[in-house]
């Protein structure tokens, strides 16, 4: 079972993960799922209705604004970091939270490296698959080794401007 992490409070720690990612081919299992987009929009429906709680694999070329209308029955939104490289799915976890107002976990799940732990905070993750290894410690100095931000974020950090009161 791969490392899980969660973000609660501005501390991360290992969590047991209660979901079960399952592929397009697999048959479901009973409890929590994460399924692709393409099985939620086969299936979706379904799923939902069972009582079950239910999160979405977004691949970094899908649009998170397919989902807007089912948000609010979601659980979970898992977007894919193909490449450490690839940063789509910072903009896509930035829309989930200012653009359409999700509130439930927004997890990195793919080439997901500590050393982007700060960035993925400030776009509003709050779960992450780690490819590296890394500890939830490792996670806690990475998300803190920059005191300033240049721009706004999910994260409502002020700042450098504001700090110096420009």
């Amino acid at each position: 079972m791969p490392t899980f992490i969660r973000l609660a409070d501005g501390v991360f720690s290992l969590a047991e993960d209660a979901f079960t990612h399952v592929a397009d081919d697999e048959g479901l299992p009973p409890g929590d799922v994460i399924v692709t987009l393409t099985r939620f929009q086969a299936d979706g429906e379904a799923l939902l209705s069972e009582g079950r709680k239910v999160g979405v694999r977004l691949a970094s070329d899908e649009e998170v604004e397919v989902l807007a209308y089912d948000l609010p029955r979601i659980a979970v939104v898992a977007l894919e970091y193909p490449k450490y490289r690839d940063g789509r799915a910072f903009t896509s976890a930035r829309l989930l939270r200012e653009r359409l107002g999700f509130t439930g976990e927004v997890r990195a799940v793919g080439d997901v490296l500590r050393t982007q732990a700060g960035f993925m905070v400030r776009c509003g993750f709050t779960a992450f698959e780690p490819a590296d290894g890394s500890t939830p410690e490792d996670w806690q100095r990475a998300s803190q080794r920059f005191r300033h931000v240049y721009q706004r974020s999910a994260d409502g950090r002020a700042p450098a401007y504001v700090e110096r009161g420009g």
